[in-house]
């Protein structure tokens, strides 16, 4: 199958096709925090997704060049340093350190560049870009010594958000960096200094501000991947105006289409509601971990639903997170045993079958259809089960299988990395346990169960005997 994506620009299914084939890797930049706070989950669903998106472009044979931007300078982040009392730069750090830290315990891996807005050699390139879009009549210095765009003049402006700007009314000009289509005007390239920036600008042709939140990503993504990229993502928050602005910016500059493919990730809920801290359902990756769940855990759970569909976080998902990644762990361990061994099985045709089947990546092929590509995977980890149980399944099955699963664990990297140490006393608990139920003892067997949860363990019974797992707390 040919690899498809929803194109946001068409609103249409399109088979993708590189800008350059020959010449380049894939060039995809993606969106990244805005340093003024630390990320929340609902960020990370958005990095975890284009996490996959590079992933499997890398397992069909593409070569990825990706540019993840940092926006350390914009109305937010001057406004947490001035309400912090730090400068802009100390004040930023530690968000940018915690985004790493974040992004390491989600195994999302890591981009090829991660371009700071406050570097001057992008600071040079935005005040470039916007010298060459007043020469060409596309921006003006307004009254309050601020460079706008003007909308007007760029005839495509509101194709990517699908509106008409001839049935909006414009609201003349928008200083600030975030705002709605109600609120549409020219915006901001270069904000002229006041008070309220302290001691954050820069020295300009227009004299001294700094850039708009718009034009860094425009010169960030130009400077690092050229005139035309092949794909970029962001959340479908960035759609309007910040997506729609890099458009006007970048072409008005260039003359060439900016970017080919347009993917944008849905929105987290949490219980059905908006995250928010006023509705005390804000959550960061440290607070989920603090809740006794893994990272692997909350990527599972962030991984799980379809990129263009809301992901409704829950607490009970999360659970369900941990049983589904403890069917895989059980499975691997299961055919590692198997493929260890000499004696000779005989393979099921319908494991043999699913060992030479590619449908787990034909699925993401179609527009990264994750739901049923953990549907397949599921289904011949029961098939394979089976197989297993009935002692169907020999050595050489087991290994191909275990070749299969690299190949999908190279695009969703899930496998447990560390075993989980149970305490000494706890073995021993349910060592006894063990043994009670091999002399149908139940009173006793449910005795031992009950002191077992209350040190913060669960005991599952399988056909290949006990299983202990850490209890979460919520």
């Amino acid at each position: 199958m040919a690899l498809r994506f929803f194109n946001t620009y068409s609103r249409e299914l399109e088979e993708f096709e590189p800008c350059d084939p020959a010449a380049r890797p894939i060039r995809m930049y993606t969106c990244g925090p805005t340093v003024y706070s630390r990320a929340h989950i609902g960020n990370f669903r958005a990095y975890i997704f284009e996490d996959l998106l590079q992933r499997h472009l890398e397992l069909r044979g593409y070569k990825v060049h990706r540019v993840m931007n940092i926006t350390d300078v914009d109305d937010k982040t001057i406004r947490g340093a001035r309400e912090a009392k730090m400068p802009l730069a100390k004040f930023t750090e530690q968000f940018k350190q915690a985004f790493f830290e974040d992004g390491e315990t989600l195994r999302i891996k890591r981009a090829d560049e991660f371009p700071a807005a406050t570097d001057q050699r992008y600071i040079d390139r935005m005040i470039e870009m916007i010298g060459v879009l007043i020469s060409r009549g596309l921006a003006y210095q307004a009254e309050d010594k601020s460079v706008y765009f003007r909308i007007n003049k760029f005839p495509d402006y509101g194709k990517l958000a699908h509106f008409d700007l001839a049935q909006l009314q414009s609201t003349g000009r928008v200083k600030h960096d975030e705002y709605d289509k109600e609120h549409i005007g020219d915006f901001a390239l270069w904000k002229a200094w006041d008070e309220e920036d302290g001691d954050v600008k820069w020295d300009s042709p227009w004299g001294p501000g700094r850039p708009g939140w718009h034009i860094e990503c425009s010169a960030m993504s130009t400077a690092l991947l050229g005139d035309q990229i092949d794909i970029h993502c962001g959340g479908v928050d960035n759609i309007f105006p910040h997506h729609e602005a890099e458009i006007a910016q970048s072409e008005g500059v260039t003359d060439k289409k900016f970017v080919h493919y347009w993917l944008h990730c849905a929105h987290l809920l949490v219980n059905g509601q908006k995250m928010a801290k006023s509705l005390g359902n804000f959550y960061t990756v440290p607070d989920v971990l603090a809740k006794g769940y893994t990272g692997r855990e909350l990527r599972y759970a962030l991984l799980r639903v379809h990129y263009r569909v809301p992901l409704n976080f829950t607490w009970e998902g999360m659970n369900e997170a941990r049983e589904s990644l403890g069917r895989i762990d059980e499975w691997l361990a299961r055919l590692r045993e198997i493929a260890q061994e000499e004696n000779v099985r005989r393979s099921s045709p319908s494991t043999q079958r699913q060992i030479e089947k590619s449908d787990f990546e034909n699925a993401l092929d179609d527009d990264l259809n994750i739901s049923a590509a953990l549907g397949f995977l599921f289904e011949s980890i029961r098939q394979t089960n089976r197989a297993m149980d009935e002692n169907k399944l020999d050595a050489a099955a087991a290994r191909a299988l275990l070749d299969w699963w690299k190949r999908i664990n190279a695009v969703l990297d899930l496998e447990a990395q560390t075993e989980v140490v149970v305490p000494p006393e706890l073995m021993q608990m349910a060592k006894e346990r063990e043994n009670a139920r091999r002399e149908k003892n139940w009173k006793r067997s449910d005795e031992l169960r009950e002191r077992i949860s209350a040190l913060g363990w669960e005991v599952r019974d399988t056909k290949d005997g006990q299983k202990l797992t850490r209890r979460v707390s919520v």
